[in-house]
């Protein structure tokens, strides 16, 4: 029972059997449009970002899981803001906002994938992304909004 696993990165319900995923899976001598058409029905709900796909092939059987994954942070982020690029110069150019019910949200999508043991620090993990995005967080700094949330003040959003 020899298993095979390709893992590939593809714009989510919008898979082809062309490259990347064909010459990926063309070895395993699989049904590509059975793989394909699985991949689109399951990240459908990430059109438009790229997601992590994990694909699992006995080679014997020729039978095959499909595992979708997450979008990184900065696809969710972008996505829940409308904006197609993160600023240039992130410290000193802010390109979009971030409230924190958005932040939250996206915490929520992710927390399976972040070292988070609780939403609060997940929040906290989406907010440093900001950092590097050239993103403020509820009007200002996210290294400020970290501490308010470490102080406290977004308690009342953050409940689990």
């Amino acid at each position: 029972m020899a298993k095979g696993t390709v893992e590939i990165l593809i714009e989510g319900g919008s898979a082809t059997p062309g490259p990347p995923l064909g010459p990926a899976l063309g070895p395993f001598g699989i049904n590509m449009m059975q793989v394909v058409e699985e991949i689109n029905n399951k990240s459908a709900d990430f059109a438009g970002m790229k997601v992590p796909v994990k694909v699992s092939i006995d080679r014997d059987t020729k039978e095959f899981e499909i595992e979708i994954g997450t979008p990184p942070t900065t696809s969710l982020i972008m996505e829940e803001l409308g904006i197609e690029k993160a600023s240039h110069e992130p410290g000193a150019d802010i390109v979009a906002d971030l409230p924190i019910d958005k932040a939250l949200k996206i915490a929520r999508m992710k927390f399976d994938s972040l070292l988070a043991n609780d939403y609060k620090a997940g929040v906290k993990e989406v907010m440093g992304t900001c950092v590097s995005m050239g993103l403020s967080v509820d009007g200002k700094d996210p290294r400020e909004a970290q501490k308010d949330v470490d102080a406290g003040k977004y308690d009342d959003v953050l409940v689990e």
